[in-house]
């Protein structure tokens, strides 16, 4: 990969500090929410369980979340494009701000942001069986790799080491061809996990932020389709 430049320097330290205001200024917001959503009156309810949709949500789309932007940082250095190269910063700045988001209530919460035993993914099956409030995972074949492994084996539309290296290896392009195809898994994956949160969670706060990603991803995958049939390319599968 190419030395990062002084354009890709400044992205990332934007990224950082968006990330850190984002992470700072909702967490009183889902903390309010966690108080009240919980459906026990005269009280503050208890945070989220460790093993509930809320959590898993938050852990499993912080991690989906950090290779979105990976790839968009990668794709800013590997093609002169304005379209392509706006659609990643975009893309960078966005989900950067909402992992802060996420990893922020996970600590207001005081979770662990990984959670050794629990498979990626499960606290879709497990809050429904629970009630929204899914309880800890047991330990099975394959529960500790998601996480631990950065979860691209496990998680719908993540890209695995051999792609990223593609597109790190790319230019022009092929590599904003590669990125938007790349993307629009990702966006497929993220917005299958995003509507089992709207669906799943119960803190009002973070069920808005995942409807929101829903809209947000959905119009992004319009935009890349066409910015792929530009390139006379068109969406895998």
């Amino acid at each position: 990969m190419p030395k990062p430049t002084r354009t890709h320097w400044a992205a990332i330290t934007a990224v950082v500090l968006a990330l850190l205001f984002a992470g700072a200024a909702t967490v009183a917001s889902a903390g309010g929410d966690a108080g009240h959503e919980g459906g026990h009156g005269g009280g503050t309810a208890a945070a989220p369980a460790s093993g509930s949709a809320d959590a898993g949500f938050a852990r499993d789309m912080a991690v989906h979340h950090q290779q979105a932007v990976e790839m968009s940082f990668i794709v800013r250095d590997r093609t002169q494009d304005e379209e392509v190269r706006r659609l990643a910063y975009d893309i960078a700045n966005t989900q950067a701000n909402q992992r802060g988001m996420l990893l922020g209530w996970l600590d207001l919460w005081g979770l662990p942001k990984v959670e050794s035993g629990s498979e990626p993914m499960g606290w879709m099956t497990s809050a429904k069986g629970h009630g929204g409030h899914g309880g800890e995972h047991e330990d099975g074949p394959g529960a500790h790799a998601g996480h631990e492994a950065g979860g691209a084996s496990l998680m719908p539309g993540m890209a695995t080491a051999a792609e990223l290296e593609q597109l790190a290896k790319a230019s022009g392009k092929q590599a904003e061809v590669l990125y938007l195809q790349l993307m629009t898994d990702h966006h497929k994956g993220g917005v299958t996990m995003a509507q089992g949160c709207a669906d799943l969670c119960t803190v009002g706060t973070e069920k808005s932020l995942a409807q929101g990603m829903v809209d947000a991803q959905q119009s992004e995958l319009a935009l890349m389709a066409d910015l792929l049939k530009k390139r006379g390319a068109a969406p895998r599968g």
